[in-house]
């Protein structure tokens, strides 16, 4: 074995990351009873489908799920986690509010190091690859400050009157150049002391977080954007369901022939 790969299988075993997917939203858009985490798709939930993209994986040292205080259905799943720590955490009122807690709860109750690897992910994106998964993981060979996965922008852009009287009705203000935009996906993968510490000022500076990214970057930061395939949707419409349903099939044929 040469000093790279010795070099190269050290850094995998000491940098195993750790994953907090937030959970405790209550999927309005989806028009359903049940949080749209907890629909079904192949007779799982959606947020089983999520958690199978890393339980198991070899590079993933634990997960923690965070939930609305209120859930009543997570504790109905039959989710077997036989070789990754799965833990769950209450959840604040908005998607940063729970990402910090679950933070916290690595840092506080887990006693984990704040120089961690952490990827944040959505719970409806339940067709995420490990190819794209791994090709995230890669940013910790080098030296940065992380980075997610990311889609570039195919389609023509167009920025909208700022007409309030209609939500239904809105004329084009001009075409926006496509050059150098990108979709923003998750996972997004940064160091636990350093995301933390992100969020936690964007927070208390009132700076609308969007994103783990976006907070990195209110910090002046520049994280990296990691080319992912268009598998990687979100559950947001009900029209999603059905799309996602595809995906996974397909996504399960293709590791299976790997």
């Amino acid at each position: 074995m040469t000093d790279q790969q010795l070099s190269s299988q050290v850094l995998s075993k000491s940098s195993k990351v750790w994953v907090v997917i937030p959970a405790a939203g209550i999927g309005q858009r989806m028009k359903s009873e049940l949080p749209k985490q907890y629909l079904k798709i192949h007779d799982k939930t959606l947020i089983e489908h999520t958690l199978d993209c890393f339980l198991g994986h070899e590079q993933v040292a634990g997960i923690i799920v965070v939930l609305n205080p209120d859930d009543q259905d997570w504790q109905f799943l039959n989710i077997e986690s036989k070789t990754t720590p799965l833990f769950t955490v209450n959840g604040g009122s908005n998607r940063s509010d729970s990402v910090i807690q679950g933070l916290r709860c690595l840092d506080e109750e887990h006693n984990i190091p704040a120089n961690t690897w952490v990827m944040v992910h959505d719970a409806a994106r339940p067709c995420l690859t490990k190819t794209d998964l791994n090709a995230l993981l890669e940013l910790r060979e080098i030296n940065c400050i992380g980075g997610l996965l990311a889609s570039p922008v195919t389609d023509t852009m167009k920025r909208s009157v700022n007409n309030k009287s209609s939500d239904s009705l809105k004329s084009v203000s001009h075409t926006e150049s496509r050059e150098n935009l990108w979709h923003a996906l998750t996972p997004q993968m940064f160091r636990l002391g350093t995301l933390q510490k992100a969020l936690t000022h964007s927070v208390s500076k009132r700076y609308k977080v969007t994103d783990e990214c976006s907070a990195m970057e209110f910090m002046g930061e520049k994280p990296i954007l990691v080319k992912s395939t268009h598998n990687n949707i979100k559950i947001t419409n009900p029209s999603d369901i059905a799309l996602a349903s595809f995906l996974l099939s397909t996504n399960n044929i293709s590791e299976e022939e790997a």
